[in-house]
């Protein structure tokens, strides 16, 4: 999944970013790696993905912002419940990991984290209303 969300994992794989964490120097709790987590409805906000993620992070003192994802016109993704983030959080949170969840700001406006290349694809007030009530 993460090749097809992430192209660049085709690059440098997980599994080779992951030793780079734990190889990095000064590496403790005081100086944790902070990890972006966007939650994709039905694609990794499930509590399996969320156990998946600690095992894949164990032994790395690392903080994970959950990050609700932003659709915009056109995305074929959509954000999880907020119901499932919290869930996710609190599975992460028992583990050990400090897991935040980022409050949108900018949805109403398409202003908000990735959905910036919306703004070239003009919509009417009427439709980005619509998507906003969704």
């Amino acid at each position: 999944m993460r090749d097809v969300l992430v192209p660049i994992n085709k690059k440098w794989n997980l599994e080779d970013l992951l030793h780079a964490c734990r190889q990095y120097p000064g590496l403790s709790n005081a100086k944790r790696i902070t990890f972006e987590y966007v939650m994709l409805k039905d694609v990794n906000d499930s509590n399996k993905d969320a156990l998946e993620l600690v095992r894949l992070l164990k032994g790395i003192p690392a903080k994970i912002n959950l990050i609700p994802f932003n659709p915009w016109p056109g995305s074929e993704y959509e954000c999880s419940d907020w119901e499932r983030i919290e869930e996710f959080a609190d599975i992460v949170n028992r583990a050990g990991y400090a897991s935040p969840i980022r409050t949108p700001r900018g949805r109403d406006i398409f202003a908000a984290c990735g959905q910036l290349k919306s703004a070239s694809e003009r919509m009417r007030k009427k439709d980005r209303e619509a998507l906003a009530a969704s």
